[in-house]
């Protein structure tokens, strides 16, 4: 069988600016070089994956709080502890308005295995940090 693994993932944003300064900023992710496609984008490195960010104004279809079921991506961690600490010294906060755009969901003690937290960035999109074991090849 083929091995496959994940090249990018696609995430919709609205405002092109104001999503790279919330991804280069919170997750310090460089940017990439992206062919001049018709619609406004940008890559940007993490590890062996990228994330592309791709404008689309209509934006996405979240209007809710934080569903830890709905569809997400996953930044794992080798210092979950310190990525918590460096949301919360931003202003990110566990308690709280749910919809509030800096409200984060934390599971410390997650039946994964391994702490989970989960937070949404501009567009809504929800993303996932957790401290799971590194994978080996």
């Amino acid at each position: 069988m083929t091995e496959l693994e994940i090249h990018h993932i696609s995430v919709v944003v609205t405002d092109l600016d104001r999503a790279l300064t919330f991804y280069e900023a919170l997750f310090d992710l460089p940017r990439l070089q992206r062919p001049p496609f018709k619609t406004a984008g940008a890559w940007l490195a993490c590890g062996k994956v990228q994330i592309h960010l791709i404008q689309y104004l209509p934006g996405t279809f979240r209007t809710g709080p934080i569903d830890t079921s709905d569809g997400h991506f996953c930044f794992r961690s080798d210092d979950w502890t310190g990525f918590l600490d460096g949301l919360l010294a931003r202003g990110f906060r566990e308690d709280g308005d749910e919809d509030d755009p800096m409200h984060i969901v934390v599971y410390r003690n997650s039946v994964a295995g391994f702490p989970q937290l989960y937070l949404r960035d501009p567009d809504r999109n929800i993303i996932e940090i957790n401290g799971a074991p590194p994978r080996h090849a």
